[in-house]
């Protein structure tokens, strides 16, 4: 694998992991949040840094629940009390790490565990907090760095965290529990945790009674094997005295001789330090599609809430396009304007009839009469106060959609003003839709309106009360309960029909029917992206994030 490529395709998985939240309270997301976590930290932890320094040494972690005598071990390696131990549980407050004095400074410095704390030792008992020891000795040959964790079982949480923050930076986990102990469920979920992490993995099964202790090795061995990491390399060491918080010499010379030979090995050491970091990008192949599937169901939820919006605008518009078919606007101001136009004598007027030789027109241009205006302006007025409360009742269901929602209420719980009402802005938009409708309709009376050949002779008429009169048509004059004076309520189709023919009235009422709808739709479309815009600024992911998430674990497969 080529090292630049490989780095690159590591620091694109981890930027990808830390480009998104899980924002919305579903199934498994305490999980998936955690998860998250882990692969970003083991790769700014472990994997980025190893790549970059690849000659460091090889870093033994050694963790354990409490009272397993991992800090005595470390003692006994060291040949020296450097980390706490006694009664009080737990004893190892701060992480401990002992390293050849030709590599203190690495570890101070380097880029190993970037997000904690360095502080030169030796270290007192008491100190704590997010603080990694760094203490040199003669005893640790140069190619090999030994790291006491804190407790993995300990009563305080931020010791868990250590611990399994530790674990996954760990070219090698050695994991040391006690014979009365060893078959805690805590030991197996750690140890569960350190192979899906790709570590190599060692175990130390320590206070092993004499007598029966070849049992309790044996049904060890047994729960390794059924827990996946029976290839795990073990060790026993026997009950026995400690003095001075260390073990006798000859009770950890198997770890001691096991350990130093292969860090004094550069081949041997080069090879736990590979199969670790194989193992760890191979785990990823495995843990960052799992994740993506979990921003997949944020996806899906987001969907939902998108498709709510839809759906609340859907059936306005659907509702809207039936009242803009059925009659129901033409009441009240737009009813009275229309009998005052109709039944005065304008409609005629409107329909200039010739005097003089067939097939001249008259070239006079007359202002539209006050009725037409008036008319015009009370189709327009209804038109919009139409659109405007259909928007309004749109903008509430929504909101009530998403209540009923149960990542909606989450959404709905951050702070955005006026999504249960039509934006600011919707009054001038339908203003200038309306408005540019009427024009459109007096365009197509204009251009596309071609009269009957034996009208054409006797009548000319004029195009903006003519439009006013298709409008009226449209908007299902005739076909709702409105009462009509004088039984005339098919007016306006009985005289589109006379001037132009039902072929060209039908082409020319499409075209102006789907413009009307056409901009309402885009109306209804901006209202909606308000709500597109809340989801964005909730941070929830959108179809994008697992499309990358994958792509870059792709990328790293390439880069291998």
């Amino acid at each position: 694998m080529h090292k630049g490529e490989l780095t690159r395709a590591l620091t694109g998985l981890r930027d990808q992991l830390g480009s998104f939240e899980f924002v919305l309270d579903v199934p498994g997301v305490e999980e998936a949040r955690a998860a998250r976590l882990d692969i970003k930290a083991q790769l700014d932890d472990y994997v980025l840094p190893r790549i970059q320094a690849a000659g460091a040494p090889m870093l033994v972690v050694l963790g354990g629940s409490t009272g397993a005598g991992k800090s005595t071990l470390v003692n006994t390696l060291v040949g020296a009390r450097v980390s706490a131990t006694g009664v009080l549980r737990p004893t190892t407050s701060s992480p401990i790490l002992v390293c050849h004095p030709d590599h203190s400074e690495w570890f101070l410095e380097g880029p190993l565990l970037p997000g904690m704390g360095r502080v030169p030792g030796p270290a007192p008992d008491a100190i704590a907090g997010d603080q990694l020891v760094i203490i040199p000795s003669e005893a640790i040959p140069p190619g090999l760095a030994l790291l006491d964790s804190p407790d993995f079982d300990s009563v305080f949480e931020d010791h868990f965290e250590f611990a399994t923050k530790l674990m996954a930076a760990a070219d090698l986990w050695l994991c040391v529990t006690t014979a009365a102990r060893y078959a805690d469920a805590q030991v197996w979920q750690m140890l569960q945790r350190a192979k899906e992490y790709g570590a190599t993995i060692g175990v130390v099964l320590s206070r092993v009674p004499q007598g029966a202790g070849s049992e309790v090795v044996d049904h060890f061995a047994e729960m390794l094997t059924e827990h996946g990491v029976g290839e795990a390399r073990r060790f026993t060491i026997p009950e026995t005295k400690i003095e001075d918080s260390r073990l006798p010499e000859e009770a950890a010379e198997d770890v001691r001789s096991w350990l130093v030979g292969v860090a004094e090995n550069t081949e041997d050491r080069e090879i736990v330090i590979g199969d670790t970091l194989g193992g760890v990008l191979d785990s990823l192949r495995i843990r960052v599609p799992e994740l993506a599937k979990q921003v997949e169901v944020q996806v899906e939820k987001r969907g939902e809430l998108a498709q709510e919006v839809e759906a609340a605008y859907g059936t306005s518009l659907a509702e809207l396009d039936e009242a803009t078919r059925n009659g129901s606007l033409l009441r009240g101001e737009v009813l009275a304007r229309w009998q005052d136009f109709a039944g005065t004598g304008d409609l005629l007027r409107a329909l200039h009839v010739q005097r003089g030789r067939p097939g001249r027109r008259s070239s006079r241009r007359r202002r539209s009469p006050a009725r037409v205006r008036a008319l015009k302006s009370a189709l327009r007025a209804g038109l919009e106060s139409l659109i405007t409360i259909s928007a309004e009742h749109a903008a509430e269901q929504v909101l009530v959609r998403w209540r009923a929602h149960p990542a909606g209420g989450q959404v709905l719980a951050r702070p955005a003003t006026g999504l249960g009402h039509a934006s600011p802005e919707l009054s001038r938009r339908v203003t200038r839709a309306v408005s540019s409708w009427q024009d459109h309709v007096q365009e197509l009376i204009r251009t596309e309106g071609v009269t009957k050949r034996s009208v054409a002779k006797l009548v000319s008429f004029d195009e903006e009360a003519l439009s006013l009169v298709l409008m009226i048509g449209l908007l299902g004059y005739g076909t709702s309960e409105v009462a009509v004076e004088g039984g005339t309520s098919a007016v306006p189709q009985r005289l589109l029909k006379a001037l132009f023919g039902a072929e060209s009235l039908r082409g020319m009422g499409a075209k102006a029917r789907a413009d009307l709808r056409s901009r309402i739709g885009m109306l209804f479309d901006e209202e909606a992206l308000r709500y597109g815009q809340v989801l964005d600024a909730a941070g929830i992911p959108d179809e994008t994030t697992p499309v990358q998430l994958y792509q870059a674990t792709y990328n790293l497969e390439v880069a291998r």
